[in-house]
């Protein structure tokens, strides 16, 4: 967001974003639950230090798709069992795949939908609505929201004023972690402009360590990218108008920020395993491969949310020693690096007792503390005690989350239609996975996505 952008409405936008900025001077330590150290039980953090009551559900079956696997599924479903202690019901993950709405269109046809799904886009939530897929959440949802949510979190959970879903969970997608001893090793420092980033990854790269690992076989990953620089870069006025599409993916401000992108990789030096290999990466590998291999790893930078936590986890490294964090770089004169968020819905398929019970379950500060005290999530819930959170690092995130109030913008690609923002081999996720490949073919990737966006929201 731009620095001349200071209105009353986005003052406490800069007041986060100052917040967020703090995280790179930060000295962590070791981290509880996914990282390391227990911090202990966090205090109960529902109003008035009392638990939320719950309708008996003994003998109720509830299925609960979502797309999470590995650790996220893990920690999921530990705030599952709590609901079924606290119930007495019986609940099932159902693994699905992207893009959730086809699953669940299948299921449905099928005559077999779960009860509760957790749907990771915006625009999935308005498809689901249109399709009369969803119910509306119950009164008892409907209060916790009220008590404990922004109304710009519970207005994305709504569609033509009827709300259908419950944010559970959410992200700063605007973060870059990095191997604290390749930084050492190259004599960089952590960049806070994208000049500086791209002259701190040259460095890194004359020290005989490629800079950057980007997972490119995941198309989402490239669209945040993309956001991050166009927010930055172009404002929060034109990034609302292209994520409506007001304006037209040829617009000389999309032009500006894939050039701009284009200077990252357009690069195969910086980019570990060059382009082609990047478009073999998933995400979980381009953060493991950051953080093996000691000050040799593959790719020494790694951009993405708070999440990465979970998979920097999976390998050896300490975060706060060898595994450190800044925020997105600013990119452009004048400009403030970006803030972008996401999150994860839940809405009832199902109009049942358990499906409703459920909903207001995740909407409490008490199933928000279960996984908060794992690691590697952030909640909108703005009634959660921060001391829940197992390190420093994710409580100054979901505090600048929570100051920021209304006043957020909403990762682009979600709040688009699912079949352009959120199908993995197609759309924009296609449309950039093909930039990546050759990022000098800025005009036929606006005109891919123009096309497919048209497509998209025509219909």
């Amino acid at each position: 967001m731009r620095t001349t952008l200071r209105t009353p409405r986005t003052r406490r936008a800069a007041a986060a974003i100052t917040t967020l900025t703090a995280l790179g001077a930060l000295t962590l330590a070791g981290c509880g639950g996914a990282d390391g150290t227990d911090p202990g039980e966090p205090p109960s953090s529902s109003p008035g230090g009392k638990s939320l009551s719950l309708p008996s559900l003994k003998g109720e079956k509830i299925e609960v798709a979502a797309v999470w696997t590995g650790p996220e599924q893990e920690n999921f479903t530990k705030v599952l069992k709590e609901f079924e202690k606290r119930t007495g019901a019986t609940v099932t993950f159902v693994p699905a795949q992207d893009p959730i709405v086809n699953f669940l269109g299948t299921k449905i046809a099928g005559g077999s939908p779960p009860d509760v799904a957790m749907l990771p886009q915006v625009g999935a939530i308005q498809q689901a609505a249109a399709q009369k897929w969803i119910k509306p959440v119950g009164p008892e949802a409907k209060a916790q929201l009220a008590a404990h949510y922004s109304k710009g979190w519970q207005d994305l959970g709504a569609v033509d004023g009827t709300q259908y879903g419950v944010y559970f969970k959410a992200a700063n997608k605007s973060l870059i972690w990095y191997n604290s001893a390749a930084f050492e090793n190259a004599g960089a420092t952590e960049p806070k402009t994208w000049k500086d980033f791209l002259s701190t990854a040259e460095t890194i790269s004359a020290s005989g360590v490629t800079p950057v690992s980007v997972g490119g076989a995941d198309g989402w990953t490239l669209t945040d990218w993309f956001e991050n620089i166009y927010l930055s870069q172009a404002g929060p006025e034109k990034y609302d108008q292209l994520a409506k599409h007001q304006i037209k993916w040829t617009d000389a401000s999309v032009t500006r920020a894939l050039t701009t992108l284009g200077e990252l990789f357009g690069k195969p030096n910086l980019l570990a395993g060059g382009a082609d290999g990047a478009l073999q990466t998933e995400f979980p590998a381009s953060v493991t491969q950051t953080f093996t291999g000691g000050d040799q790893p593959k790719g020494a930078m790694v951009f993405e949310g708070d999440f990465v936590t979970v998979n920097i986890a999976q390998t050896s490294a300490k975060i706060g020693t060898d595994a450190k964090v800044f925020p997105f770089p600013a990119v452009g004169e004048g400009a403030e690096s970006p803030v972008v968020t996401a999150g994860d819905a839940a809405v009832a398929l199902k109009d049942t007792k358990g499906a409703q019970a459920l909903l207001t379950f995740l909407a409490s500060p008490d199933a928000a503390a279960i996984w908060a005290k794992a690691g590697g999530f952030i909640s909108p819930n703005k009634s959660l005690d921060p001391a829940a959170y197992p390190n420093d690092v994710q409580r100054e995130i979901a505090k600048a989350l929570i100051a920021a109030g209304d006043d957020f913008r909403f990762d682009m690609s979600d709040q688009m239609p699912q079949s352009f923002g959120g199908t993995p081999g197609k759309g924009e996720w296609k449309a950039l996975q093909d930039f990546l490949k050759n990022p000098k073919d800025i005009a036929g990737t606006q005109a891919r996505l123009e096309a497919d966006a048209a497509k998209a929201y025509k219909s």
